[in-house]
């Protein structure tokens, strides 16, 4: 099993220490904004991930409890990854990061809409991604407020 090496008690370096790194993060971002679940289907992402980076952060998400991994429903050789609700839980995070990137930097047209309803109604806009995602989640896998 792989050891998280925890490197001090600050809770930013903390919670860098499991999702802190770009690659991370991107999974994330395809489960939550393009209904991404497969291995094949992260290794399609723009970006252009490593197959041996996928492994590993698949892996690490999957230890530190953000994603589990499924049998495939309609493929007994592929598997699917979902978030839990530690990884649910991240929605608030990734939507601070494109109100700030909206800011900041260029973005596609489809992220400046998200980021547009972001700053009028945030909290509507996480719990209605949420919701979706949790919908998701197998009943045991449910955590209420």
């Amino acid at each position: 099993m792989k050891e998280i090496k925890k490197r001090s008690d600050c809770p930013i370096s903390s919670a860098l220490d499991v999702f802190g790194d770009k690659w991370s993060l991107l999974i994330i971002r395809d489960i939550i904004f393009q209904g991404k679940s497969t291995y094949g289907d992260f290794l399609k992402s723009d970006e252009k991930i490593a197959t041996n980076i996928l492994a590993d952060r698949l892996l690490l998400l999957e230890l530190t409890g953000i994603l589990v991994k499924e049998a495939h429903p309609d493929n007994k050789t592929k598997f699917v990854y979902k978030l839990t609700q530690k990884g649910i839980d991240l929605v608030p995070v990734l939507m601070e990061i494109i109100v700030w990137s909206d800011k900041y930097n260029e973005i596609s047209s489809q992220a400046r809409i998200m980021a547009q309803q972001a700053r009028k109604d945030k909290q509507k806009l996480i719990k209605q991604i949420s919701n979706s995602l949790i919908s998701q989640l197998p009943v045991s896998k449910k955590i209420e407020d």
